[in-house]
């Protein structure tokens, strides 16, 4: 079930009635709620499953917080999180998460602690914690990162790719 804000600008007439004699300024508000897909969730290629891509910055390293869109966290990971985990996120409460680090695919790594986790961030973005992950991994500024949720183990797939100097290289993100 795909997850949306659902916007409350005018009142119901029983909420303007018990308003009357107070006083009381209605406060326009949302609420996150689920909604049933017109469309089908995204089709991940299995070959390139990475769904969100980001090249951190020197801040996303430094502070171990990536900054993620809204709209990705919502079509790519809060579409498989249940309404009460979103909940929790939305409302500025952590929920701790795995990370599998795929970056060496035959040996991946795993990250569980209290550095991993969601959040939510300023303006409508959200932050993913990877200190421990960012620490570990030697990530520099520049590096390209794919990340996706994987619904059958319920954890975030990571794979650090660096941005290939020569054009003559492939890069494992982005296929190119």
């Amino acid at each position: 079930m795909k997850k949306t804000y659902n916007y409350t600008f005018i009142q119901t007439k029983a909420e303007e009635d018990a308003a009357k004699p107070n006083g009381a300024i209605f406060p326009a508000g949302r609420v996150l709620v689920e909604i049933r897909d017109l469309y089908p969730a995204p089709v991940k290629d299995q070959m390139n499953p990475w769904q969100i891509k980001k090249v951190a910055t020197g801040a996303d390293i430094i502070t171990g917080k990536l900054m993620l869109l809204h709209n990705e966290v919502f079509e790519y990971i809060f579409r498989y999180w249940s309404l009460e985990m979103c909940n929790c996120v939305v409302a500025g409460h952590k929920v701790y998460a795995v990370i599998w680090d795929l970056t060496d695919e035959s040996s991946p790594i795993r990250y569980k602690s209290e550095n991993i986790y969601f959040e939510k961030g300023p303006q409508g973005t959200f932050l993913l914690g990877w200190m421990d992950l960012a620490r570990k991994a030697n990530m520099n500024p520049g590096d390209e990162i794919g990340l996706y949720w994987d619904n059958r183990s319920g954890t975030l797939q990571f794979k650090e790719s660096m941005v290939p100097a020569e054009g003559n290289q492939e890069n494992p993100i982005n296929g190119k």
